[in-house]
Parts: structure tokens; sequence; C-alpha cells
């Protein structure tokens, strides 16, 4: 999938392993060693230690819609054509304290914007798929049956 869409930045330091792991479709979270708090988005510095020590653990890619919203006209270029779409909160179910920031959509392959808006749910249970959009591999979010 190409695009024009405003991607981030793979080559942070900081948050470079949880792009790469995005990139072997798998969901990594950054964890403190002193604390064993864990991060997303991942900081340098752990708030609760303020140790630097950290190690990137695997989630299970599971979590819950937390809320959404549905952007409508005038966006950015790049998104106008999509719209109406979705953007979702999560929470991973590791940790409900977890968040991040995704789209929902129908099937693995499939585009922001193919989900009726009026079916979206806060508390629908849903599972991360990865979409390669342009050189960023991105977490998308897929409805569960449990």
């Amino acid at each position: 999938m190409n695009s024009t869409f405003l991607l981030p930045d793979t080559d942070d330091p900081v948050a470079a392993p949880f792009w790469e792991g995005c990139g072997r479709s798998e969901l990594l979270v950054q964890r403190f060693t002193a604390s064993r708090n864990m991060m997303i988005p991942p900081r340098p510095m752990d708030p609760v230690s303020r140790t630097l020590e950290h190690e990137w653990v695997p989630m299970s890619g599971r979590a819950t819609i937390w809320s959404f919203a549905v952007p409508h006209p005038p966006l950015l270029p790049a998104y106008a054509e999509l719209a109406p779409y979705n953007v979702i909160v999560v929470a991973l179910d590791e940790d409900p304290k977890l968040r991040l920031v995704g789209n929902l959509v129908a099937r693995e392959d499939g585009p922001i914007n193919e989900v009726d808006p009026a079916t979206i749910e806060i508390g629908t249970p849903v599972r991360v798929v990865f979409q390669r959009v342009d050189d960023v591999t991105l977490p998308r979010w897929i409805r569960t049956q449990d």
C-alpha cells in the first residue's frame, strides 16, 4: 500500500525497536528492568525508578476498544479521500493502562475506511494486524469473536 500519509519516524532511537517489531508482525512494549514498568509510547527514562535500562517484551496483540473518533473533512489532503474513516484507541489486555492509537479494519489488508463507523463500540475486543504503508509497518486492529 503506497500513500502520502503522515508516517512515524522509524529512525527515532527510542521508538525504533517498536517499529522493527511491527515490521516482523510482533507487537512490542518497552519495559524498564528495575521497576518492571511498561511504557507505550516508549521513553528514554523510567519515570518510576529513573533508570535507563529497559527491554522490549512481546504482547499478545489482544486489546479492547477504549475510545474512537471518526474524522470528517476538512482534513489533511492525504486523508481527505478516505473520509470518513475511524481512529481508535485500544487498551492492551496485558495492562489496560497501555494504550495504542490505530485504525479498525475489517480484514487484515483492508483500508481504514471500510468499517462502518456506526458499528464501532467501546469495549469491543480486537487483535492487532500489521499493514505495510510505504516503508513503515503499522499496527491496525480487527474485531475478534471473544
